[in-house]
């Protein structure tokens, strides 16, 4: 007897056609699941600065270079005449004003620059700003997983991180990274560590602190190139909470756009142009020599030659290779083609470093005054405070206000190696006026019409 095929089609096709549509159904499922968990994986690859704060000391520790120079007169017999009066002819060539502050052991009668007092200015900057960004993001600190110091001069046992992660009893899995010895632009440089590490931990918060100690490095001796940056450097930091979940969009001020880092120290000059060092009579200090702003426009050239492939446009980058192609011919002789980097950002905020150094980035990069202002009123209010006065900057342009939706900010920072770093941000959303900036009460006071200082030589320590 011969078996109806008809009747095995009818069985069998029911049942094929369910394992077809299950065959699509799976297609279609995986196909979705590999296009959100694409979209997962851009959207978890951004970076968001949900807020920061920068730390603003009591008005007691304010002291004016005058009060300063008396200390040192007073208190410190190594410092000569001689010593204090040619450092004193050198003041309107810093560019600081009279409000800047020093810890609290420098101003003690005597003064006492102990370990113990310089671990308390370390902790009265850290924990004041990061309680600050705490309550301004909203964030409570057990939700932080990743912490990333620098600070270039004081590395205590435990370390800065450890005094975070003790004092907020952080959880034991955090991961905790001190940055030391990078110098002025180790703040940015850490923007681009944490972005990496953010890659990897996924829907994280991540706590930066940056910072500078003063307490312990004070030079008290007369060579000039190294009491430079007792003139300048003052207390000050600043905590960034950055997050690369998408949840956090909405409520951030910025999205991490380009991090760019480049490292002049395989030239010896650019190497020992910031150099901890002794002087001749054993006193330690910063030499800070000549070749600084030759070698800080090294650093910062080549650090520009890559931040302008990603925000120039077409017409800028072809006149750029143009004129590198007729100089290396030497068929022309004259300036380099300087392109307009302003073009695409609104806000820049460069390190303050001193004056002579943003005269320099000033008119070497054609930035208008108005876009030096934040800089400037910075180093005029609060001094160097390292690392973290780009962070003082970008409050000072939140105060006046004039940050809004869509905005690009550029921050750059460069020092010791020679090192510079460029960070750019892009505004999420307009940055409403805050009572939590350590410009608020006074904001309206600047910007300092009277901001007139001349030309000093303010390095003396040629090169060896």
């Amino acid at each position: 007897m011969q078996p109806d095929h008809s009747i095995i089609g009818e069985t069998i096709y029911p049942y094929t056609q369910i394992m077809l549509q299950t065959l699509i159904l799976c297609i279609v499922v995986t196909t979705v699941s590999l296009i959100l968990k694409s979209l997962s994986r851009r959207r978890s690859s951004k970076v968001f600065l949900v807020d920061f704060s920068c730390y603003k000391p009591e008005d007691t520790l304010k002291c004016s270079q005058e009060q300063f120079f008396e200390i040192m007169r007073r208190f410190y017999p190594s410092y000569t005449e001689e010593g204090l009066s040619n450092a004193k002819n050198k003041l309107t060539a810093v560019g600081l004003g009279s409000s800047a502050y020093l810890p609290r052991a420098l101003l003690m009668e005597p003064p006492c620059p102990s370990l113990e007092e310089a671990r308390k200015e370390a902790e009265d900057v850290m924990f004041g700003a990061i309680d600050e960004v705490l309550v301004k993001a909203g964030v409570q600190a057990n939700q932080i997983r990743i912490v990333v110091t620098n600070c270039t001069l004081f590395n205590p046992t435990p370390s800065l991180s450890d005094m975070i992660v003790n004092r907020y009893k952080l959880d034991e899995r955090v991961l905790s990274y001190d940055i030391s010895g990078m110098g002025c632009s180790a703040g940015l440089y850490v923007i681009g560590l944490v972005k990496q590490l953010l890659k990897v931990h996924k829907n994280a918060y991540a706590l930066v602190l940056s910072t500078e100690n003063i307490t312990e490095n004070l030079y008290i001796g007369n060579d000039f190139s190294m009491m430079a940056a007792n003139l300048i450097f003052r207390v000050g930091g600043a905590a960034i909470l950055l997050s690369n979940s998408a949840t956090d969009r909405r409520s951030s001020k910025y999205e991490l756009i380009h991090t760019i880092h480049t490292n002049n120290a395989r030239s010896n000059l650019s190497y020992t142009c910031i150099f901890a060092d002794e002087d001749s009579q054993g006193y330690r200090g910063t030499r800070i020599t000549k070749d600084l702003l030759v070698e800080a426009s090294a650093a910062i050239k080549a650090n520009l030659s890559v931040l302008g492939r990603l925000i120039l446009p077409t017409s800028d980058k072809l006149l750029v290779a143009i004129n590198s192609i007729v100089k290396r011919l030497n068929m022309a002789r004259g300036k380099s083609y300087v392109p307009n980097f302003m073009g695409k950002i609104d806000h820049f905020f460069p390190h303050v470093g001193g004056k002579p150094v943003l005269d320099a980035l000033e008119r070497t990069l054609k930035i208008k005054p108005a876009n030096m202002e934040a800089a400037r009123m910075t180093l005029y209010r609060y001094g160097n405070t390292s690392s973290s006065s780009i962070w003082y900057e970008l409050a000072y342009s939140e105060a006046k206000g004039r940050v809004k939706k869509g905005d690009r900010l550029w921050q750059m920072a460069f020092g010791s190696g020679f090192k510079c770093s460029s960070v750019i941000w892009r505004a999420i959303r307009t940055i409403d006026i805050e009572k939590r900036n350590p410009w608020h009460d006074e904001i309206d006071e600047f910007p300092v019409t009277k901001y007139k200082f001349t030309a000093a030589d303010y390095f003396v320590e040629p090169s060896a």
